[in-house]
């Protein structure tokens, strides 16, 4: 299936590109989630004549991550978790924990939005963790795990 992207799409394309994509991929996430459209004659004419509008609004929510990209940029979250004497966590560190966190530092930050390649955290210390505020905008922050013996 051909769609018109409406927003920039890793590892798809930028805003504007029509794209081959399989039809559920198609159906199932980008339509629904408003980052395509069915690349019809209608529709590649309207997108023609919304083109402005839409590069404009993409270009406001690049510089609204890229600011709070710099505020962002050297935080530290702390959290604190049971722990036992060697160090361990009873649990983990998730990155819903991290978002939640955030969100009481006053950053507007979603969980979906805190990556973590090494997974959840499971010792104390500290561990670096990105958060991907935009597709082009990506920080690094500190999480410090303080132990809480039980």
């Amino acid at each position: 299936m051909q769609v018109i992207l409406l927003d920039k799409v890793v590892n798809l394309g930028n805003l504007g590109e029509i794209v081959k994509v399989k039809d559920g991929y198609a159906r199932n996430f980008l339509i629904p989630s408003g980052r395509a459209r069915r690349a019809t004659a209608a529709a590649k004419q309207e997108f023609e004549v919304k083109r402005a509008e839409l590069e404009k609004a993409a270009a406001a929510k690049l510089a609204e991550s890229q600011a709070l990209a710099e505020k962002l940029a050297g935080t530290t979250c702390k959290l604190t978790q049971k722990a036992g004497v060697d160090g361990r966590l009873f649990g983990s560190v998730t990155n819903s924990d991290i978002a939640e966190e955030l969100t009481k530092l006053g950053y507007k930050v979603a969980k979906a939005q805190v990556r973590m390649p090494a997974g959840p955290i499971k010792l104390v210390g500290d561990s670096k963790v990105s958060v991907a505020l935009h597709t082009d905008v990506v920080v690094e922050i500190t999480v410090s795990v303080y132990g809480e013996t039980a």
